[in-house]
């Protein structure tokens, strides 16, 4: 689904979490999406804030945008959402948008942090459908699922760009961890093989990137590679990878790693949408974050 009319793109890297924000604009309406907005957190200090938000909104004003809608790709595990943030700070109050499977994801965790379920019911005003096709302005944009890093997760094809949050990365990085619960590397192997289906000269927006450096490697980090080039370098899934060796190394690799640093804060952000959990009569607010014990027997 590729319209004759492309959107402008503004790339917004947060170099913390190495994540990639999105607003992307109808150039003649001036209408205007965010995706995966990043709310800053300093762990040292458990200190919630909201700078590189408030970059966003500047860059909004600065070009006379209107935003229709916060869209994100998936319930994240590395950074906390700044979507409630940003909707309150709009005039016209965007629509949260997130994929329907959401729920699962928030009945997971919130009997997991001890979350009163009804916190999370209406944290998001429209859960999408497989394929739901909606407007920007003059831009016709289609959300379409892709399953394997979270069960959840979405990406967004506007003309002829596709934003794939965590189902793939540049080609010098490759994929995405597939044990979160509800992963699964063959929905990933799946999902990226749909994702390079699409013309070779469709652009792959990631929703990270992680430079690898190092003597010859990229420092920079790149918010886009066209199908053609994934195809032939993206060194976990290029042309002629077979599903079975695609998996058996996801799931080696996988086995061994950490867990993201602000997994505990950021899910029980996202599965509200950003929402800050309720003050206490002190004014303090709590996130869970549970202790793992050594030893048996005390």
């Amino acid at each position: 689904m590729a319209s004759s009319l492309e959107p402008t793109v503004h790339p917004i890297f947060e170099p913390q979490t190495g994540t990639w924000q999105y607003v992307v604009a109808d150039p003649v309406s001036r209408s205007a999406i965010i995706i995966d907005p990043v709310l800053d957190f300093d762990l040292s200090k458990n200190t919630v804030s909201t700078s590189t938000a408030d970059s966003l909104l500047a860059l909004i004003k600065e070009k006379g945008y209107t935003v229709e809608k916060l869209l994100e790709t998936h319930a994240h595990a590395d950074h906390l959402t700044a979507a409630k943030y940003l909707q309150s700070k709009l005039s016209n109050k965007a629509e949260v948008c997130i994929g329907k499977r959401i729920a699962q994801v928030q009945d997971r965790f919130a009997a997991r942090y001890g979350i009163p379920r009804q916190q999370c019911e209406g944290a998001f005003d429209k859960l999408l459908e497989d394929d739901e096709v909606f407007q920007i302005g003059g831009l016709e944009a289609k959300a379409i699922w892709l399953p394997g890093h979270t069960p959840d997760h979405m990406g967004y094809m506007i003309g002829a760009n596709v934003f794939c949050g965590d189902s793939l990365f540049n080609g010098d990085v490759g994929s995405a961890r597939c044990d979160f619960p509800g992963g699964n590397a063959h929905e990933l192997f799946n999902s990226a093989t749909k994702l390079l289906s699409l013309p070779d000269t469709f652009k792959i927006w990631t929703g990270h990137d992680y430079p690898p450096g190092g003597e010859g490697g990229r420092a920079e980090p790149l918010p886009y590679m066209i199908v053609a080039d994934q195809k032939a370098h993206n060194k976990h899934l290029k042309s002629g990878t077979s599903e079975e060796e695609f998996v058996a190394w996801r799931n080696g690799r996988d086995a061994n790693l950490a867990e993201p640093k602000l997994i505990h804060q950021a899910l029980q952000f996202n599965i509200r949408a950003g929402k800050l959990p309720a003050a206490t009569a002190g004014g303090d607010r709590f996130l869970h974050v549970p202790v793992k014990v050594a030893g048996e027997g005390w």
